[in-house]
């Protein structure tokens, strides 16, 4: 059986030009339009993933196989074209038999004009075949459309939940065109569910206390990005003035070694002539020790040479991840609750637009994980938001893990924040000496947000800072004051 880009091959047919008609189609159409012009920042984005589709489906389409009706039927095309006017005219009844088994849409056209042939001449063969070839051609590229259809709906499917989920979650998880295109990465193959309204309402949230959403900032830009020093050796061409003989010197200003023949002295050239001193003469050539007449007048010529230059380069290293560690436990309920969801999302934010990951573990007594910059980021965000604060709080179980965490290539130099009110038993002294271990050996940095003013001291020491948020009725009241 032949395969499709043969065919497309052999007919001049660019199945490439159907995608970009269909592409065309795409961009014009006014729910895009307007969806680009509103987040501009998306459609970087999703140029570069329509692009990757495209490329897709051309591989499809190149490994597509025709039916046999057509496939039948081109190679009864081929061997009419290749025909001489004699064979042709001898095999055209049997053609227009096969046309019809065959149930070309070309055979009512081939009957007609078969009827016609009086004169069976060269005419009428090239607009014959020029007639089946239209018709081929018309085949092939509703074949395209038919296996590009199936994709294109899939397609077109997808890009509607993902331009709902985007236009819903854009406004507050989207601050530049790098997490812009984080996002559209992340509602890749998601589908559109009431749940986001999750999200948005803990956007919202968000929105109405700004000094959470300070507080998250200030601890995001607290890690300063390490830098290191990099030796950077480069080639560089310098000029230098050099002096030589010129070629018509002056006049004779004396006599010394060299292995310059033109100005040797004839007692050197006897040395040839003189069976045992042959080799003596060939020595002080070698070695540059043949008397020779020192003439005056040197010139001076500019030379290039090549030098390395090593140079420190002072070179800075992305920022590393959040492992986010947020308390469940019944004390974090109700507003705190609120508040450390909203905390975690605007980090989200922080981490998207700084190209960092971004880890939760929520504790109590027992430790769930979400990873909220994953392929799957938007559903593990919804999950975290849904999950709801209840139990009782191990912290010593949650920064346990977190140290074997750290031990991860992956995540070796991350920060770690503790969301929590810090009403907990006092944590064992092993695992404060391996904190300690981490800060001094691995510059690891153990971040406090602090949602309670009844936090106990003595665990709130070992972090190297510590961020708080009171969340008590009366600085919610303070707050909404200075906010009116």
């Amino acid at each position: 059986m032949m395969s499709l880009q043969t065919i497309e091959l052999l007919l001049s047919i660019s199945e490439s030009e159907i995608i970009e008609e269909l592409l065309i189609s795409l961009f014009a159409a006014p729910q895009l339009a307007i969806f680009f012009e509103k987040y501009p920042k998306i459609r970087n984005a999703f140029n570069k993933e329509v692009s990757g589709w495209k490329i897709k489906l051309q591989d499809k389409l190149k490994q597509s196989e025709v039916p046999v009706s057509i496939s039948s039927e081109f190679t009864l095309y081929k061997q009419s074209i290749s025909s001489d006017n004699f064979l042709f005219f001898d095999r055209l009844d049997d053609v227009l038999k096969q046309l019809e088994e065959l149930h070309s849409p070309f055979f009512d056209q081939a009957k007609k004009l078969s009827a016609t042939a009086e004169y069976r001449n060269e005419s009428f063969r090239s607009l014959f075949l020029q007639q089946w070839r239209k018709i081929l051609s018309i085949q092939v590229t509703t074949l395209n459309k038919s296996l590009i259809e199936g994709d294109w709906e899939q397609l077109i499917s997808q890009l509607q939940d993902r331009l709902a989920i985007n236009s819903a979650l854009e406004p507050f998880l989207v601050e530049n065109d790098r997490s812009s295109g984080h996002l559209w990465d992340m509602s890749r193959g998601e589908k559109y569910r009431s749940d986001c309204n999750t999200l948005i309402e803990y956007g919202k949230f968000l929105a109405q206390q700004p000094e959470l959403q300070k507080l998250a900032e200030q601890l995001g830009r607290s890690y300063q990005p390490t830098s290191v020093d990099r030796k950077d050796t480069q080639y560089e061409k310098y000029r230098v003035m050099v002096r030589e003989p010129a070629t018509l010197p002056e006049s004779v200003n004396g006599i010394f070694q060299s292995s310059d023949i033109v100005r040797m002295l004839p007692t050197e050239m006897v040395l040839l002539n003189i069976d045992e001193l042959e080799i003596e003469f060939y020595r002080r050539f070698l070695e540059q020790q043949l008397l020779t007449y020192q003439l005056k007048g040197d010139v001076w010529r500019e030379q290039v040479k090549v030098r390395a230059i090593s140079k420190t380069v002072n070179e800075q290293l992305p920022r590393g991840p959040f492992i986010v560690c947020v308390d469940t436990s019944g004390s974090m309920g109700g507003f705190n609750e609120q508040c450390a969801k909203a905390f975690c999302l605007a980090l989200l934010c922080i981490a998207m637009a700084d190209n960092r990951r971004c880890y939760i573990l929520l504790f109590s007594t027992e430790i769930v994980h979400y990873e909220l910059t994953s392929s799957t980021g938007i559903s593990e965000a919804i999950r975290f938001l849904s999950q709801r604060f209840r139990g009782g709080t191990d912290l010593a179980a949650c920064l346990s893990e977190t140290v074997e965490k750290l031990n991860q290539q992956d995540w070796i130099d991350a920060d770690v924040v503790i969301v929590s009110d810090f009403i907990a038993q006092r944590l064992p002294e092993s695992l404060i000496s391996q904190i300690k271990n981490k800060q001094k050996k691995h510059n690891h940095r153990f971040h406090a947000v602090a949602m309670s003013k009844h936090g106990k001291p003595n665990i709130m020491k070992i972090f190297d800072h510590v961020w708080r948020f009171d969340t008590g009725l009366g600085q919610r009241l303070r707050r909404r004051w200075r906010a009116g």
